[in-house]
């Protein structure tokens, strides 16, 4: 049994082998990429307003 796994191992390892490390020459291109940002204001805000708290309840008497 020791020599199937033996057997199996070097046929992986001449397997793994075979792919090699090929260098290969990509050619990578430049492309230039313009990004647009758009601002958008926030709406305004009435800041004298008072702010009311509609979940107080009323005292009972």
């Amino acid at each position: 049994m020791k020599k199937v796994f033996a057997i199996f191992a070097i046929a992986g390892l001449i397997a793994t082998a075979s792919c090699g490390n090929k260098t290969t020459e990509e050619t990578t291109e430049e492309t230039v990429v313009v990004e647009e940002t758009v601002v958008e204001e926030a709406p305004a805000v009435d800041t004298a307003a008072a702010a009311v708290d509609t979940t107080v309840v009323a005292p009972a008497q």
